[in-house]
């Protein structure tokens, strides 16, 4: 009888141990993202370029050039004669 108690002492101690270790090393995890910089958002600019036929409007670094301008596709470029 007396060792069940002991066995129901120790598992409610090692319980409690483990519930206020993950308390700390949360509290020690939220106290750092605190510290730290937030990290700078890239914003990255890119041009944007109409397509000379349709005027649909696209990155410059997907349009392809041509005489009179860009174009989103080679079919319109060729139409437009280039």
């Amino acid at each position: 009888m007396n060792m069940k108690y002991l066995l129901v002492t120790a598992l409610i101690v090692v319980v409690f141990w483990l519930w206020r270790h993950n308390r700390e090393a949360d509290r020690n995890e939220a106290q750092r993202s605190r510290q730290r910089p937030p990290a700078k958002p890239s914003h990255e600019v890119t041009e944007v370029v109409a397509c000379a036929v349709c005027q649909v409007h696209l990155p410059r670094s997907d349009a392809l050039p041509g005489p009179n301008g860009f174009y989103c596709s080679d079919a319109h470029r060729r139409q437009a004669g280039g």
